[in-house]
């Protein structure tokens, strides 16, 4: 049972792959679509639920605790400040001036 269960996924597997480029450039956009409305709708939950905002820090940032990374990573989930972000952009501590 398990090796016909095995079969079926790799058949899937496999007929997936053999799609055709358009539509894999279709559902690549609808992909990019659906990230951009998730990232959207957690960016609203962070900032309008202060207590899944606490959970997040706690969990992204706790390991940081004491290094000089860590008031960074609390400051990025303040909303009232928070920029569209650039990852590329050289951090203001980093710049030369």
């Amino acid at each position: 049972m398990t090796g016909r269960i095995g079969a079926v996924v790799a058949a899937i597997v496999l007929a997936g792959g053999l799609a055709t480029p358009a539509l894999a450039q279709s559902s690549g956009d609808s992909w990019a679509q659906q990230n951009v409305k998730q990232s959207q709708q957690y960016q609203q939950l962070v900032c309008s639920n202060s207590a899944f905002r606490r959970s997040r820090i706690i969990k992204e940032c706790g390991s940081l605790q004491g290094s000089d990374l860590y008031q960074s990573c609390v400051a990025s989930f303040n909303c009232s400040t928070n920029p569209a972000v650039n990852p590329r952009a050289v951090p203001p501590s980093e710049r030369i001036q």
